[in-house]
């Protein structure tokens, strides 16, 4: 049954919480900047996790780099990913750099016993408000490359892959935290333009999963794509021949609430398509979809979204220790810091 999300109040685990991750419908929780207080900390949150609740969870974080990194010290300070390509790097560079990225973050968040973090972002173009620098590139051909370089450094530390928002958020200007994003354009610019980084990692396979967006494509469908037939069933499984795992984005968003409460958010999500469901922010949603969601599924649907969960677990495991004396890393440490401070000086 699992297939839900579910976030945490604070820096330490409560009883309450216990109960809710037993739940035959949680599959896994989402770590925030909010149960982050430092290292030490976070290893003792983790392992209480662990030991506490009688289930394998999957468990993750949105660690991309940038603006978006929700632990930070004695962490790796990770670039923003438009840095690579603007800075002035050769391509030679740029590239080695997004590897070393995706290899330093997925090597720190499977050191924590976190199985993944939501990377790459895939999104063409950096004037999207939710987006901005968190985008490679405006241009396919740079964004599939870097992120191909990215998702190579994620791999061989043993991390899953999750290509993020589907069909392409880069062209809204709204944020879809705070309500809900229309893209007017038509249909041939989103197929010909930004739908190809998505389209092209799959044909490589090099996607283990997809998150897609809580965005109305006007000219294609009248739901939002976390909630689509066409965009999630049509395109991804059946045109693009996608198998691997598909999340909501957040159904605590305010750019989901088009889809109605937090238990019909759900429902629509699961029929349009999605195998695991992200529901953050809203405790009292969670309890709402734990008592009153029905999920029924015949067995060999069952057996293919479980599948699909259990790929998406870590594949490696070493400790904090063993990772800090690696040469590697030590040197990405130094290298990648001094990116994202360089970047962080331009943008001042």
């Amino acid at each position: 049954m699992s297939t839900l999300l579910i976030d945490l109040k604070g820096q330490q685990l409560e009883q309450e919480e216990i109960e809710k991750l037993a739940h035959p419908l949680v599959a896994g929780l989402i770590l925030f900047s909010r149960n982050f207080y430092d290292l030490e900390q976070i290893q003792a949150l983790i392992k209480a996790v662990r030991q506490r609740v009688k289930k394998p969870l999957l468990i993750t974080v949105d660690q991309e780099g940038g603006r978006v990194q929700r632990f930070r010290d004695g962490f790796t300070q990770l670039p923003a990913m438009q840095s690579f390509a603007e800075i002035g790097f050769n391509q030679e560079t740029q590239q080695h750099l997004a590897l070393e990225s995706g290899w330093q973050m997925a090597a720190e968040m499977t050191a924590l016993d976190i199985d993944l973090s939501f990377a790459p972002v895939l999104d063409l173009g950096h004037q999207c408000k939710a987006i901005g620098d968190r985008s490679f590139h405006c241009e396919i051909e740079p964004t599939i490359r870097l992120a191909t370089a990215f998702i190579q450094g994620m791999k061989q530390a043993g991390m899953a892959t999750t290509g993020k928002h589907f069909p392409g958020h880069g062209h809204v200007i709204a944020d879809s935290h705070l309500e809900t994003p229309y893209d007017e354009r038509p249909s041939a610019v989103i197929f010909e333009q930004d739908i190809q980084p998505f389209q092209q990692l799959i044909a490589n396979n090099l996607l283990d999963a997809i998150m897609p967006a809580h965005v109305i494509y006007t000219q294609c469908d009248d739901q939002p794509a976390s909630g689509s037939s066409y965009w999630l069933q049509t395109i991804l499984r059946q045109q693009f021949g996608f198998n691997g795992a598909i999340f909501s984005d957040d159904l605590g968003m305010k750019g989901a609430g088009f889809m109605g409460d937090f238990v019909e958010r759900s429902e629509k999500a699961l029929r349009a398509g999605c195998d695991l469901l992200l529901l953050c922010n809203e405790p009292d949603g969670v309890v709402q979809v734990l008592d009153n969601l029905k999920l029924q599924e015949n067995a060999p649907h069952f057996e293919q979204r479980q599948r699909r969960l259990r790929s998406l677990f870590k594949r490696r495991s070493f400790s904090w220790n063993e990772l800090m004396k690696s040469e590697r890393w030590l040197k990405n440490h130094k290298d990648l810091t001094a990116v994202q401070q360089l970047w962080l000086a331009r943008n001042a």
